[in-house]
């Protein structure tokens, strides 16, 4: 190892076991010591290396110190030494760029070689810093539960990645924390952990959103979390608020996929948003219900932008006594934005099929739909007051 090679540089050790290689191959560093909470977040600003002792922390203790650190945009080089390391962990582990692992029995020379090789490499994917656009941010709300709204804004951030030839242009983000469904409706698994999101709220950026990402096409992204019946209880509205802002920073769209109950950020959010839309269904109470919901974000949000109302599942008078639109409008007190046709066959194949209408009934009526909608809405200049999260 070439001389003083660590001389000034800072190194993290994690477990206060190793403090005795600072008369070794440590010498010349600047040493921080911290314990697994210290991994949460850590990039190369606060640290040049990290050295974690393995035989510090009992299994499941480590595995969740390994994924804190593994979510970090940048983190540091890793080397974890310890004896008979836990398989799990160890593979986990590896999946961070540079990182390496030493079993016992090793020697100073050992922690000295692989230490070098580790500041020697290099990352193969440069974190890539926003390019400063601002995202068109459009949320679809129901309201009503079943009226559709997860389906319709898929079919939307479908059709909005149909008029982009850019990769990574749209994102979906679905907040329906507790019970969302969009993932399992694209035939995906959400990536997207409440908690490590929680934690975050002061060091997510355009990287770290990467680690929530569940890529669905190369030009459409979800964030989506996994069923938690008790999230809306355990991240903090900063957190939602902070993630649509760089989200807005990330993607030419962003399509949200809105709890239908209020929360604490619900307003902030829709503050932020350049359309908003509630759908409803052809039934009175459905539509007593959007007029309501409407009513209410039209009277609560400060920038004074209206919402528009996409009545779902139009269908002829010959297969139900549903309301026509114009009998539809009437209980709105409004007028509709835009009816999207009912299409069971074809919404129930993309459901158990996985993925948009667009992809498996391209010629569905559905979909001829939806392009109308997004074809007008998107000639829209966008007016806000800015976005989702820069309202708080």
């Amino acid at each position: 190892m070439s001389a003083q090679p660590l001389n000034g540089r800072r190194v993290l050790v994690i477990g206060g076991a190793l403090s005795d290689l600072a008369k070794g191959p440590l010498d010349g560093a600047i040493l921080e010591l911290g314990g697994l909470d210290r991994l949460i977040g850590v990039g190369l600003a606060d640290a040049d290396l990290i050295i974690i002792d393995a035989d510090a922390w009992g299994g499941p203790a480590l595995a969740a110190g390994i994924q804190a650190l593994a979510l970090c945009p940048a983190p540091p080089p890793v080397l974890m030494v310890g004896t008979h390391l836990p398989t799990a962990v160890v593979r986990n582990l590896l999946r961070i760029e540079r990182s390496d692992v030493l079993d016992a029995p090793y020697s100073h020379e050992n922690i000295a070689a692989a230490i070098e090789a580790l500041l020697a490499s290099k990352p193969a994917n440069p974190v890539v810093a926003p390019t400063g656009d601002v995202a068109r941010c459009w949320a679809v709300t129901g309201a009503v539960g079943g009226s559709g709204a997860t389906t319709i804004a898929i079919e939307i951030a479908t059709e909005l990645c149909n008029r982009s030839d850019k990769d990574k242009s749209v994102c979906l983000i679905d907040l329906n924390l507790a019970d969302g469904s969009a993932a399992a409706y694209l035939g995906s698994s959400p990536a997207m952990r409440l908690g490590d999101l929680g934690r975050s709220v002061d060091k997510l950026d355009v990287a770290m959103l990467q680690a929530f990402i569940t890529p669905v096409t190369k030009q459409l992204d979800l964030l989506a979390a996994t069923r938690d019946p008790l999230a809306f209880d355990s991240v903090p509205a900063e957190s939602i608020l902070r993630m649509l802002e760089v989200a807005c920073d990330t993607y030419e769209w962003v399509v949200i996929d809105m709890p239908r109950h209020r929360r604490a950020w619900t307003v902030q959010a829709l503050s932020g948003c350049d359309e908003i839309l509630v759908t409803s269904e052809l039934t009175v109470p459905a539509l007593l219900a959007a007029r309501s919901l409407s009513d209410e974000i039209e009277r609560d949000i400060s920038s004074g932008k209206k919402p528009r109302i996409v009545l779902n599942r139009l269908a002829g008078r010959m297969f139900g006594p549903a309301p026509s639109m114009a009998e539809a409008e009437r209980a709105l007190q409004r007028k509709a934005e835009a009816g999207i046709s009912s299409d069971w066959e074809a919404a129930a194949a993309s459901v158990n099929l996985g993925g948009p209408i667009a992809t498996h009934r391209p010629k569905s009526k559905i979909v001829k739909d939806v392009q109308v909608l997004v074809r007008r809405l998107a000639a829209e200049p966008a007016l806000r007051d800015g976005k989702a999260s820069r309202a708080a």
